[in-house]
């Protein structure tokens, strides 16, 4: 199985979440990879912090532990298909959270966040929780 962990996820990780890291164990054996997004807002976090060089070092290491996955083409067409669709129903959401569903789409893997309320309006996206005790998707 192949999954895309959002930011969130990561930063849970990092705080040592419980949860978060015994779904990891669990799910030892499947590539997981990020969006360069998840990426870029881990910096934006760790340039703000208190501990800048730290936190750049760590979220360095994180992108050789997972694969970054750039904003391709393909990519780009999924999310304006979405952003369009939702837009239709009046229901948008952040685009940065649009692009990494179209992310997940487009590669056809499974979204692990615990911002379940921004991608279950999403058609076809398939989510994980793994922040959550009682996460059945």
């Amino acid at each position: 199985m192949l999954f895309l962990i959002d930011t969130d996820i990561i930063i849970y990780s990092l705080k040592n979440n419980d949860t978060v890291k015994n779904n990891f164990l669990k799910n030892a054996d499947a590539v997981k990879i990020i969006s360069v997004i998840s990426y870029g807002e881990l910096l934006y976090g760790a340039l703000k912090s208190e501990n800048t060089v730290k936190n750049i070092a760590v979220v360095r290491r994180i992108s050789e532990l997972f694969p970054v996955i750039e904003v391709s083409k393909p990519i780009i067409e999924t999310f304006a298909e979405i952003k369009s669709s939702l837009h239709k129903k009046g229901s948008p959401i952040d685009d940065m959270d649009l692009l990494i569903a179209a992310t997940a789409l487009h590669l056809n893997c499974t979204l692990v966040t615990n911002n379940e309320r921004h991608f279950t309006g999403i058609p076809g996206i398939a989510f994980q929780n793994w922040a959550n005790l009682n996460f059945h998707r």
